[in-house]
């Protein structure tokens, strides 16, 4: 039904993103007005509504997007018929609804509904701009609203499909206070533990931008998609400055920061089935517990054996030097061998996404977590989009983002610890890195959730500290942790930096002076240095050591979890 619908009312994009729709007979050939190209109805039908020819995303219609994304009849349609509300009495606006019902066959310009995603109950709001180019009066924000109220009551997820030209005119002020009630909706719904997926479409402007579209525990987006509060147009007409190229578009607001991750369309219904699947608390397969405690038997057989013939021990020095060694795994190498179905999320949402933190939700045997990690670059390449490791202000606002979206939902953070500090350039001083580490220390201190971080290569300083407040600290044997680099303290307290060495022994900053000093909690053996080849031989240990973490502290009550992590701390 929905197919013959789009055939009916094919609607196209052009370069400028404009839509327009017109009488299409079934299985016509259209010209792309994007790249020109002749295109046939039932190839773009087939291509998820996207031109075969340039990837240019035609809009799609509501019933046919629940369809595309939601089990098969599962829909629930909710407030399907709705009277018009015309508070201002503006003359002509309940004709022109009149029209957009007709041309549309809608009775708003929202659906709202519930359905199952990947077998999950959730609530699904859906605007197609069809209707008045999906304008937000007191219909839409009241669909929207209640909605989330029921999905809040209920215990289900909530997911929006945003697209809209902003508050509808012909209602005025009223139109502006569903910004107010749809946010103060989802302020509830966030109270009552349930995860929020907001998708951006194009386009997405105005007072939806500002409202429900923006307040997602997870916000995606369509590519290319014309995102923003002020139009580009009033943008450039105020100003008078000519725009850079892709403002205002869906790359443009994840490389500042806003969106966590462009989804083409073949991927939506699988990434945001797996999304809410994790935000469903689990428990360990008993296979995979099974098959841990197994190997945690046989590594502690191993750990006997290993003690009996004790390898020349290496100098601190020597273990700084293993710990920048360009062979030494990432945190994102350790991500995709320890975790199941790791999605990163990108940015802080105040102004960039930085390269040099990773994150996002995975699961680890069946156990929705969260994992964080300073990356560094596995060649100069990537380093230099890492910054060599050495996260800015946006990095560690990052992080502390994603451990708050894990204390929401009650899930466990596993923080990878690898930075030679925190970058100190100028622009880092300008957009806050102290207050940045400083309030990453103040939240991480009460966090309601198990922490673990664990320092995988260089652990410099409060760049460090700021990923490694966590109930346990553990280090791979040939990892470093320290206040700052040895030829840092060598020029300062030596007055020489090539001291550098002499530094490095008299800092204590190997593991096993650490382990001592009873900074960290374990070491993770290395029987050789560790490197992305032999990156078996160092997980198999960890996972098995991360499980007994998971199943000690998940058991602990959130008053428990914060005292042992403040108690932690205040011994020193």
């Amino acid at each position: 039904m929905f197919k013959d619908m789009f055939k009916k009312t094919y609607t196209r994009i052009d370069t400028g993103h404009r839509a327009s729709s017109a009488a299409v007979p079934e299985g016509m050939w259209r010209k792309c007005r994007k790249c020109g190209a002749p295109i046939y109805v039932d190839d773009v039908i087939a291509n998820h509504y996207i031109c075969p020819k340039c990837g240019g995303y035609f809009r799609v219609h509501a019933y046919r997007r629940i369809e595309m994304l939601t089990d098969p009849g599962t829909f629930i349609e909710w407030n399907k018929e709705m009277d018009i509300s015309n508070p201002l009495n503006f003359p002509g606006y309940e004709a022109k609804i009149e029209e957009a019902r007709a041309k549309s066959r809608l009775n708003e310009a929202v659906v709202t509904g519930e359905a199952r995603i990947d077998g999950i109950r959730t609530a699904l709001a859906v605007c197609d701009a069809r209707f008045m180019m999906s304008s937000m009066g007191r219909n839409v924000g009241e669909k929207i609203c209640q909605a989330v109220e029921t999905a809040a009551r209920e215990k289900m997820p909530v997911v929006i499909f945003a697209c809209s030209g902003g508050a509808r005119m012909q209602e005025g002020i009223i139109s502006l206070m569903q910004m107010a009630k749809t946010a103060a909706a989802l302020k509830r719904l966030h109270e009552a533990g349930q995860v929020f997926i907001s998708v951006l479409t194009d386009p997405t402007t105005g007072g939806v931008t500002a409202s429900f579209a923006m307040l997602g525990d997870i916000i995606l987006a369509e590519p290319k998609a014309l995102i923003g509060f002020a139009g580009p147009r009033v943008i450039a007409q105020t100003i008078g400055a000519k725009l850079p190229e892709g403002f205002q578009r869906a790359e443009f607001l994840k490389e500042h920061g806003f969106v966590d991750e462009i989804l083409e369309r073949k991927d939506q219904r699988r990434v945001i089935g797996k999304l809410l699947r994790m935000h469903q608390m689990g428990r360990p397969r008993e296979e995979d517990l099974n098959r841990a405690l197994r190997e945690t038997e046989i590594l502690q057989k191993d750990e006997v054996k290993e003690k009996g013939r004790q390898k020349s021990p290496r100098t601190a020095w020597d273990s700084v030097l293993i710990s920048r060694s360009s062979e030494r795994p990432t945190a994102r190498d350790y991500i995709e061998v320890l975790f199941e179905d790791f999605i990163e999320l990108h940015g802080d949402r105040c102004f960039g996404d930085d390269g040099a933190v990773i994150g996002g939700v995975a699961t680890f045997l069946g156990i929705p977590v969260t994992v964080i990690g300073q990356q560094k670059g596995r060649n100069l390449k990537e380093n230099s989009r890492c910054n060599f490791g050495m996260p800015s202000p946006e990095g560690y606002r990052k992080a502390l983002r994603l451990m708050k979206q894990a204390e929401s939902f009650g899930r466990p953070i596993l923080c990878f610890v690898d930075t030679p500090g925190a970058f100190c350039g100028l622009e880092a001083e300008e957009r806050g890195q102290g207050e940045a580490i400083a309030r990453n220390l103040f939240e991480m201190s009460s966090l309601t959730v198990p922490v673990l971080s664990i320092v995988i290569g260089e652990g410099g300083s409060g760049g460090a500290l700021a990923m490694a407040v966590g109930n346990e600290v553990w280090m791979l044997e040939h990892s470093v942790y320290s206040i700052l680099s040895p030829e840092g303290f060598a020029s300062i307290l030596y007055k020489d930096a090539k001291r550098c060495k002499e530094a490095a022994q008299d800092m204590k900053i190997t593991a096993g002076e650490l382990m001592r000093l009873g900074v960290i909690d374990r070491i993770i053996p290395e029987k050789k240095p560790a490197s992305r080849e032999a990156l078996q031989e160092v997980t198999l240990p960890m996972k098995s050591e991360l499980l007994r973490f998971l199943e000690k502290y998940s058991k602990m009550e959130k008053e428990e979890l914060t005292e042992h992590r403040y108690q932690r701390f205040r011994k020193y």
